[in-house]
């Protein structure tokens, strides 16, 4: 299958390359790139990244985020929840917690505060650029960018008074409605911005027991605040509030994988958070500034869910029924302190060849854990904190008219602490260290060559149940070196814009989820899920992302990611453990694409359309089960007047069935004696729904 997605590929490019149509000259390059130290033109960067700006958000505040952000090449999400919790980039990431902490693999920035942790409450309402970055960055981000990092850039405040106000209607009772409101309170001093957005549905699963439509409900609140102050001609502060407060259900799984669920005591997936940043930018001196960054958040986070998928009494007793209901409450807390001096054109080193930064950043992170469950005599608590101190820096180094070097460093000590009401304690000290070196190549005004090396890395931790065996109970840092060489050209009078990367990475020590299936007395199974440093693996993969504007009516545009992981070594401390070696990791389909249309068809209506798919993965490293393959179709109609804009849309038109999660080699139905199955979480089916926005 990867080879006829390769040979899709090709074609399509091949085609949209020797177009013979030759269209006006359009202005394709607003995009300005911040995640990097220093702020670059998308066409300019050089990394493997990906960004959905403005014009392409505007639209689509009624979408969930991992929707969304899952249409990039090479990036995935996996759910378990009423949401997916964590993302995965090139078959790298997490795909649950329960009792033990995690450190993320992917990191996510929102206004400059950390979210990697918490990612429940991300909406698209207001938001005014998505970057991916993808592969290692362990320079800029560190221990949380192993795999790559999703920075969130909310609207910011203007000069002048603007606002918008969207409101949207769909199947399953979705509801929702958005306020923003920015401008001047103090002219040429301060400007300000506040959002609100809700958003509620009822959810597409139905519990036939309880009678109800709602036990995997949305019920989701965001509200933001940004203010920013000219202090001084040379000196602006920003601040940013966030507030979060999610409450959905969770009642997802069945025995038989439909939208129909017994359960007598639904779940909840729900987080409250409360966070700010403070970000000042003051210009030294003609030759360098000083970014100044700190933020705080606090969040509590529920995840709970009826273990059993039944009702007391479903089952007669000779069939050895079990009920048991598992919970976990969890309070985060964490402070981040990041202060840099970035070079500016006139403070270049080197007789004025180079670019230059050096930064130093602070990281305290804690988690209490409390864990209520049928099976335990009395709640399980859990302490775990983080004390991250690093330094930083990065030279870009002119060699001549076309060529530059790139070279970046990064030295972090981590320091954690975990103790648990089973009388565990555990403390790690490590030194890690993550970089780059790459060369950029200008061929051209409009071909920018790029290749480099990167390192990043991924903390140890520690594994929680007392039921492991004290060598299982740690595991050690992963680290992953990371090779990229890509394209960034236009084509056609600049109407066609093309980004192709070609990547090679090697994990080394890599840290593998696995678990221990036990049976209980009453003949139920129970899972000990665990982290082990039992492999290591490569990948190496494509992507491509092309946008052919032929003429001022229409763009085409096409994502394709392809993928091959494999464990090279695969040793896991689970004696009866099934063998991966030469497997592929879980949640690495071997390709995803995303294909479609913009059309305008009169003045003020515009047609959508596309197609999204994703190749067969393996759920987990524990089993062999897979997912299936699949293909989604989308479209709206959307007209605007003044403004006003209505957007018709419809998702998953053909009702595919496809899965976002996937547990096997355990039984949880007493009627078939506990025979060992495959249970999946099913993806949205068709939805629809109208959208009416306003802008002034």
């Amino acid at each position: 299958m990867t080879s006829k997605l390769l040979s899709i590929s090709i074609v399509t490019a091949s085609v949209l390359l020797t177009a013979v149509s030759i269209a006006e000259e359009i202005t394709l390059d607003p995009i300005i790139v911040g995640a990097d130290f220093h702020e670059k033109k998308l066409s300019e960067t050089t990394t493997s990244l990906s960004v959905i700006g403005e014009e392409l958000l505007y639209d689509k505040a009624s979408q969930s985020f991992e929707e969304v952000v899952g249409q990039i090449p090479n990036v995935n999400f996996s759910s378990g929840a009423s949401r997916s919790h964590y993302i995965q980039i090139r078959g790298i990431g997490e795909r649950s917690q329960f009792s033990s902490p995690v450190n993320p693999s992917v990191g996510l920035m929102i206004d400059g505060i950390d979210f990697s942790q918490s990612a429940l409450g991300m909406t698209l309402f207001d938001t005014e650029q998505i970057e991916v970055l993808k592969g290692p960055q362990g320079t800029t981000f560190g221990a949380n960018g192993m795999a790559g990092v999703v920075n969130i850039q909310t609207k910011q405040p203007s000069e002048e008074f603007e606002g918008h106000i969207e409101a949207t209607v769909g199947t399953y009772n979705t509801k929702a409605v958005g306020v923003a409101l920015g401008g001047s309170l103090i002219e040429d001093v301060l400007e300000a911005r506040v959002s609100v957005y809700k958003n509620s549905s009822d959810g597409t699963m139905e519990n036939s027991f309880l009678n109800r439509k709602d036990t995997q409900n949305i019920d989701e609140l965001t509200a933001k605040l940004q203010l920013r102050w000219y202090a001084s001609d040379n000196h602006v502060i920003d601040f940013n509030f966030i507030h979060v407060d999610v409450d959905n259900g969770y009642d997802a799984f069945t025995f038989d994988n439909s939208r129909v669920s017994h359960a007598d005591a639904p779940g909840t997936d729900a987080q409250l958070t409360n966070a700010f940043a403070i970000k000042s930018n003051y210009q030294v001196n003609e030759g360098m500034h000083l970014i100044s960054k700190v933020s705080h958040s606090q969040s509590e986070v529920t995840y709970s869910y009826d273990e059993d998928w039944s009702y007391a009494g479903e089952f007669d007793e000779s069939l050895y029924p079990y009920s048991s209901f598992d919970e976990y409450l969890r309070d985060r807390t964490q402070t981040d302190i990041d202060v840099r001096l970035v070079s500016d054109e006139a403070g270049r080193i080197f007789d004025s060849s180079t670019d230059w930064t050096i930064g130093a950043y602070y990281k305290d992170y804690s988690e209490d854990l409390t864990r209520n469950y049928t099976y335990l005599d009395n709640p399980f608590t859990a302490d775990y904190a983080t004390v991250n101190k690093a330094i930083y820096g990065q030279l870009d180094s002119i060699i001549n008219d076309k060529l530059t070097l790139v070279t970046g460093l990064r030295v972090e000590a981590w320091d954690a602490e975990y103790s648990d009401s089973y009388g565990v304690s555990i403390d790690t000290d490590e030194v890690l260290i993550g970089g780059k070196v790459g060369f950029n190549y200008q061929a051209t005004s409009d071909s920018l060559y790029y290749t480099y090396i990167s390192k990043g890395y991924k903390p140890g931790g520690v594994n929680a149940d007392n039921t492991l065996s004290p060598e299982a109970k740690a595991y050690q840092t992963e680290n992953l070196w990371n090779l990229e060489l890509g394209m960034n050209s236009k084509h056609l009078d600049n109407t066609l814009i093309n980004r192709l990367n070609v990547f090679y990475g090697k994990r080394k020590d890599q840290q593998v989820k696995s678990s221990v299936v036990t049976e209980r007395d009453d003949g139920s199974t129970s899972f000990v899920d665990y982290l082990a440093n039992a492999a290591q693996s490569t990948y190496y993969g494509v992507e491509s992302q092309i946008d052919w504007y032929p003429n001022e009516r229409l763009h085409l545009f096409s994502s394709i990611g392809l993928l091959q992981a494999t464990f090279n070594e695969y040793q896991d401390p689970n004696p009866s453990a099934i063998d991966m070696n030469d497997r592929t990791p879980a949640q690495s389909p071997e390709y995803q694409y995303n294909i479609g249309f913009d059309l305008t068809l009169w003045e003020g209506w515009i047609w959508k359309a596309n197609l999204e798919g994703k190749g067969s993965y393996y759920f987990s490293n524990r089993h062999n089960e897979q997912s299936e393959a699949y293909t989604l179709a989308n479209t709206s109609m959307e007209y605007t007047n003044g403004s006003w804009s209505a957007v018709l849309w419809v998702r998953n038109i053909a009702d595919t069935e496809y899965q976002t999660r996937g547990f096997g080699s355990f039984g949880n139905n007493p009627s078939n004696g506990y025979a060992t199955e495959l249970y999946t979480q099913q993806g949205m089916p068709r939805t629809a729904g109208l959208t009416l926005s306003y802008d002034f």
